[in-house]
């Protein structure tokens, strides 16, 4: 997997092409998918690598991309805005989306 990427879009088609092909959504305790019809909580997804982009124009236009793999061996992608502002999230789910600069 690359370290950095030029665009969000430019992000998303290669991690497809790595085999992270579901589209995940955030929800209180975890993450679903909607095309699977399934959920998983905190404890059963695994943020393996994340790449952030900011607008050029709008430093509101700014947003994360997490790679997810859960216990159940399903890989995809999550597109999540820098502030989870208006979206409660349990502690757990949290501290699973928690960005540490130890690179």
């Amino acid at each position: 997997m690359k370290k950095g990427y030029s665009s969000l879009s430019v992000a998303i088609e290669n991690l497809q092409d790595e085999g992270y092909t579901v589209d995940f959504n955030l929800v209180e305790d975890g993450i679903q998918s909607k095309g699977l019809k399934k959920k998983w909580k905190a404890g059963d997804c695994e943020v393996v690598r994340y790449f952030r982009f900011e607008g050029m124009t709008d430093p509101g236009d700014s947003s994360i991309l997490y790679a997810i793999e859960t216990t159940d061996g399903q890989k995809g992608l999550l597109v999540d805005n820098y502030s989870a502002a208006g979206t409660y999230l349990s502690e757990e789910m949290r501290k699973k989306l928690k960005i540490t600069h130890n690179e």
